[in-house]
């Protein structure tokens, strides 16, 4: 299965699912918004880009998982800012970009590290020519508060016309990565895995399958309650799964985008002193069994392609991959 350092070669930023490394650096730029403003400009022209600040990150979740749309375009998932939540709230809203014209949201980015900008965009907005200028110009320029100085990159979905103007300006494509997606239209198979649903009380049953799953992890007590206070997690779950003795051996968080909208699968992991014994495989299918009793209409997870055990590991568990994804890098 994919861990929280999944990426060789390139750019380590994703983790069980598609998210960041635990050890994500402090944002070396910072906006200065207040804990309850809801939106600090950075730059004003025809297209504003800002910080939501932490009172604008419910709007800012309600957007992504509007935009989400199965079988098409990867792209960041409220699910992603769900995840990061658990770095607390201000942390959260430090690492949000956010492109609008005429005060309607067009691009939200993501910074998984001061490095590395993910990318997602308004349905409408995938060929904005204004837009994709902007968001190319505000990436390569440090001083305009997005990326830092050195080599960097930008994860923007597929068919997003500012991927073609990255290139142009001398970016280069970076490791291949594969989303893979499973349709929850069906009932979902038994798992074959004892799993249960885990509150506060349990956190610490959440966190320990955590970091005995991921090396380096810092996934604690504190950081699953700042996560759970969340806006995304409203709509998510934590799952441990359980082996005959009763043993913790896997645990997922899957997040809902909303009724028939595509859920996320991040992170994922099995405890190290028991795999091998089919527990990945079961924990993704009781993680697609939860989707869909959230009501999504599929469920989606992404993996380095390098990692062909876990890609294996999904398709077992019944998801078919979508085609591959390459962040944009910059070297210094």
């Amino acid at each position: 299965m994919p861990g929280e350092r999944a990426r060789a070669g390139g750019k380590q930023v994703r983790s069980g699912g598609r998210g960041l490394k635990e050890t994500v650096r402090a944002a070396a730029w910072k906006p200065g918004c207040g804990v309850s403003v809801e939106w600090c400009v950075i730059r004003r022209m025809t297209i504003e880009l800002g910080v939501p600040g932490v009172g604008g990150l419910g709007e800012v979740a309600g957007k992504l998982g509007e935009w989400q749309y199965g079988g098409v375009a990867v792209q960041v998932h409220p699910g992603d800012l769900g995840w990061f939540w658990r770095f607390g709230a201000e942390r959260t809203a430090d690492a949000v970009r956010v492109w609008k014209r005429d005060h309607e949201i067009l691009a939200v980015g993501l910074l998984d590290e001061p490095d590395m900008l993910r990318l997602a965009l308004a349905p409408g907005a995938f060929d904005d020519a204004e837009l994709a200028q902007q968001i190319v110009d505000d990436s390569s320029d440090p001083a305009r508060g997005v990326l830092i100085e050195g080599t960097v990159y930008v994860d923007a979905p597929e068919g997003a016309r500012a991927r073609d103007l990255l290139f142009k300006d001398g970016w280069d494509a970076d490791e291949p990565w594969v989303p893979l997606e499973r349709d929850l239209a069906e009932p979902i198979e038994d798992p074959g895995l004892a799993v249960e649903v885990i509150g506060p009380d349990q956190a610490h049953v959440r966190t320990a399958v955590q970091r005995a799953s991921f090396d380096g992890s810092t996934f604690t007590d504190e950081r699953w309650h700042a996560m759970a206070a969340g806006t995304p997690y409203a709509d998510a779950r934590c799952l441990v799964g359980r082996n005959g003795r009763g043993d913790p051996v896997a645990a997922v968080t899957v997040w809902s985008a909303g009724a028939g909208k595509p859920g996320l699968i991040e992170p994922l992991g099995v405890h190290r002193e028991f795999r091998g014994a089919g527990h990945g495989k079961a924990i993704t299918v009781a993680a697609a069994a939860a989707l869909r009793d959230l009501g999504s209409s599929s469920a989606l997870v992404c993996t380095p392609a390098f990692n062909v055990g876990a890609v294996a590991t999904y398709r077992t568990a019944g998801f078919q991959p979508l085609p591959e994804t390459r962040a944009q890098v910059r070297k210094a």
